[in-house]
């Protein structure tokens, strides 16, 4: 496992100490290093975001009509639920 030392302000080092204890964490180390984590997970997330967004957009504009699509929509989960159809 690396080692990277970290010099911050009295006032961060304070704020991470006991946001390290409050947290459950073994060491304000093991904070920062699940802080980072999920900082890499978020932003995985959001690639994978703007991925889906170009891929629909490079797709093109649907010649489908909006509301026939919702239309089909609505009558496929009438019929895997029936008893849910409120009419």
């Amino acid at each position: 496992m690396a080692q990277l030392n970290v010099i911050l302000p009295d006032d961060l080092q304070s704020w991470a100490d006991a946001r390290a204890v409050e947290g459950g964490f073994g060491s304000t180390g093991d904070y920062i290093g699940e802080l980072m984590r999920r900082d890499r997970e978020d932003a995985e997330k959001l690639a994978a975001l703007q991925a889906a967004i170009d891929a629909g957009r490079a797709s093109g504009v649907s010649e489908r009509d909006p509301f026939d699509y919702f239309d089909e929509l609505r009558a496929g989960l009438r019929a895997q639920h029936p008893s849910a159809d409120p009419a």
